[in-house]
């Protein structure tokens, strides 16, 4: 892959993963797919102004819940709410109990239904609780965990987009990115994961370092059930799909880290 490949890559990664204002000036699958293959990098960027903000609310003496909140909230502005949008499409499409091309229909409207409600209340909930717990032990700590979990989402989106992933459709983002993302770069992020969770343990205490490598394995276990479920009840991934499997790695990495 050439250079000017993989910088239009990073670009359209941040382009379409974020807020952060970009100029794109190539859009097409080889640089989708090192788009895909950049994530992890964008979680890295994004994971750390929004441990910024819980920072700032904290040193500001807002409390542990409000910082939590404040935080998840500047999450979910820095990605446009892209992948929560994305996780409330795919509970409808999956809580419709429709054939898949019926279900794809649903996820592609513009409206919500209970099933997209109700799961990004649990999401957000448990994102904020888990958060808050962490902040009982300190500002750092939160901050670290929001970090490594943000990372984690995006390298399960990553790993979605990898090699023998079909897409649901013929267009879109999905028909875009699937099967882009080739084996070493997900061997290489794995590895950035193991030694994020040996820095976490620096940070913490070596203990946790344990817990954080737990917090990936479980969040990724959860995106790849996540992702083997929706190819088989749609045919393979679609947006909606990918942003469903960030926001769940993510999730469940954190509350990992909240544990014990």
């Amino acid at each position: 892959m050439s250079a000017g490949t993989t910088s239009a890559g990073l670009r359209l990664a941040f382009g379409i993963l974020s807020v952060i204002p970009v100029e794109v000036e190539r859009v097409d699958r080889p640089v989708a797919g090192r788009a895909m293959a950049c994530a992890p990098l964008v979680g890295l960027v994004l994971g750390g102004l929004a441990a910024g903000v819980l920072a700032l609310a904290g040193w500001v003496g807002t409390g542990a819940f409000t910082a939590a909140a404040l935080a998840v909230a500047a999450l979910a502005l820095l990605t446009r709410g892209l992948h929560l949008d994305g996780l409330a499409d795919t509970a409808d499409g999956l809580g419709s109990a429709k054939p898949a091309p019926d279900a794809l229909r649903v996820m592609k409207a513009s409206d919500i239904g209970p099933f997209g409600v109700l799961s990004l209340l649990f999401l957000v909930l448990i994102e904020i609780g888990a958060l808050s717990r962490l902040g009982q032990h300190g500002g750092g700590s939160a901050a670290a965990a929001l970090v490594f979990a943000v990372v984690t989402g995006r390298v399960a989106l990553s790993i979605a987009c990898g090699p023998g992933v079909p897409s649901a459709r013929p267009d879109g983002l999905g028909a875009m990115v699937a099967g882009t993302v080739g084996r070493g770069v997900l061997l290489a992020w794995s590895l950035v994961l193991v030694a994020g969770a040996g820095l976490y343990g620096l940070v913490q205490d070596p203990a946790e370092a344990l817990r954080a490598l737990g917090a990936a394995i479980a969040g990724l276990a959860a995106a790849a059930l996540l992702l083997r479920h929706t190819t088989r009840r749609f045919g393979g991934i679609t947006g909606d799909v990918l942003g469903a499997v960030v926001e769940t790695a993510g999730c469940v990495a954190l509350l990992v880290l909240s544990t014990g």
